[in-house]
């Protein structure tokens, strides 16, 4: 495994819920991650950690082969890769994106 690998692989088992976005929660760089963000906090997430792929291309090009994934956002749960934009939004609006963040502790209580 390739040291961005490795490093990708830390940053999921430290985060039980993570974002790889463009920008921050706070400040979006692009439509698409600021949804997925959008979609995080109606579902009740509290605190969402990310981490902005703009600041490493490494990352970027990264977390792409990580999941086989082209495309940026992507959402982990539990290390295990969730979706992009379009996938956060179909399982928000369903309730799966609710039952699926319930068991690790980031929604409000």
């Amino acid at each position: 495994m390739s040291e961005i690998q490795e490093y990708i692989k830390k940053i999921l088992s430290e985060n039980p819920v993570i974002l790889f976005m463009k920008g921050t929660a706070n400040a979006p760089q692009c439509g698409f991650s600021m949804r997925a963000v959008e979609a995080l906090r109606e579902v009740g997430v509290k605190k969402l950690a990310t981490v902005n792929v703009l600041d490493d291309q490494e990352v970027r090009e990264g977390i792409k082969q990580y999941a086989n994934w082209p495309t940026i956002p992507q959402l982990y749960v539990n290390g295990e890769f969730i979706g992009g934009c379009d996938i956060i939004l179909e399982m928000a609006e369903s309730g799966e994106l609710k039952e699926v963040l319930e068991p690790t502790g980031v929604l409000n209580d």
